[in-house]
């Protein structure tokens, strides 16, 4: 029974039937946010709603029964194990908030399809390498921010009176949102040479640390499709192998034993004797 059920869950058609499962109830949990909807047809949209988290629920239950522990060591099965089951909490007691959660089940669609894995994985793998970029980019702030509060503090106390809202404004600036009319320019009016410490500031943290990070998020993504390239040759490898060995094993079943047979020469005599199982004609 249980390669029974391994073998159709393994099935493209019951992947595909999941996936349309998630984006349907994406849109039940959708519609359960415009209040005509809810009022013409609530129950209904509720009631599937129910019946798409009892096909989650199902899935998942049957997939801890085909992998039995295995199921546990896996992080996306515990994706999903988790992303189902905080909609199994009661909704009662201060827990109404686990309700908003529910629209997590969409991303259950990661878990399905091989391509947004990669995308994932390959931005986890990134998360060491743009740990130090982020370290850069804090020490970058912290600087900017206290020379900020220093130079500009007095005469702009709202954007730069002290070192958060320095840090804020600065953020707001590497955005590029509004940091010329908004910010830079009134400032400028105060201190003319004041674009001597921003266009520095952009361009080390806008065009340089972003750019760093997503170089890395790249760098890793690519990482990621290569070892899934190479997963799969190495399965082809093996299954090759296997056919071989087995094509090899029923040759020499269906080999007589022992067969001796006349091997003529070119005008047609018997010239030698040959064991059949010594030599392959």
């Amino acid at each position: 029974m249980r390669q029974t059920l391994k073998a159709w869950l393994e099935r493209p058609a019951t992947g595909n039937f999941i996936i349309g499962v998630i984006v349907f109830n994406a849109i039940l949990l959708g519609l359960e946010t415009y209040p005509a909807a809810m009022e013409r047809a609530g129950g209904l949209i509720l009631t599937l709603d129910y019946l798409c988290l009892t096909i989650f629920v199902i899935e998942i239950a049957v997939r801890i029964f085909v992998h039995r522990l295995a199921f546990f060591r896996d992080g996306w099965s515990l994706f999903d194990f988790a992303v189902v089951g905080i909609a199994l909490v009661p909704n009662a007691h201060g827990l109404s908030v686990l309700r908003a959660l529910r629209i997590l089940r969409v991303l259950r669609v990661i878990s399905v399809m091989p391509r947004l894995r990669r995308v994932v994985e390959g931005f986890v793998s990134a998360l060491p390498g743009m740990g130090s970029v982020f370290v850069l980019m804090g020490l970058v702030f912290y600087i900017g921010a206290v020379m900020a509060t220093k130079l500009f503090g007095a005469a702009f106390p709202d954007w730069f009176g002290s070192l958060g809202k320095s840090a804020y404004s600065l953020f707001q600036i590497m955005t590029l949102e509004s940091w010329s009319m908004g910010i830079v320019r009134p400032v400028m009016e105060v201190y003319p040479e004041a674009w001597v410490f921003f266009i520095p500031f952009i361009l080390l943290t806008t065009f340089a640390v972003v750019n760093l990070l997503v170089g890395l998020i790249v760098n890793s993504m690519q990482d990621a499709h290569q070892e899934d390239e190479i997963a799969r040759t190495e399965a082809y490898r093996d299954e090759v192998l296997i056919r071989l060995a087995a094509i090899e094993t029923r040759l020499s079943q269906s080999e007589p034993q022992g067969d001796s047979r006349a091997i003529p020469d070119p005008d047609g005599a018997a010239v030698r004797q040959a064991d059949h199982t010594g030599m392959r004609l």
